[in-house]
């Protein structure tokens, strides 16, 4: 009888961007972005240093830290072209 297999996946962390209004947060992803991360002030948006270069992330998207050490942004919601 064959089992199947379980994927591979690349745990690692991850990290909320807060409302532009959360200060306590916006300081935790600060620290934990480091020079990978750049605060968009007063938007509440924040680039990331990402294997495919910057990409910006809004507030309610995910930053997700692989165990490679690499930064990855989940977005959420619907984007507008303008986006």
């Amino acid at each position: 009888m064959k089992t199947a297999r379980s994927p591979s996946f690349d745990h690692g962390a991850a990290l909320r961007v807060p409302p532009a209004h959360d200060h306590r947060h916006w300081t935790q992803l600060r620290r934990w972005l480091g020079e990978d991360g750049q605060i968009v002030e007063p938007l509440g948006h924040v680039r990331v240093f990402t294997p495919n270069g910057w990409t910006m992330a809004r507030p309610g998207d995910w930053i997700v830290l692989s165990v490679t050490g690499e930064f990855h942004v989940a977005h959420t919601g619907i984007r507008g072209l303008n986006a």
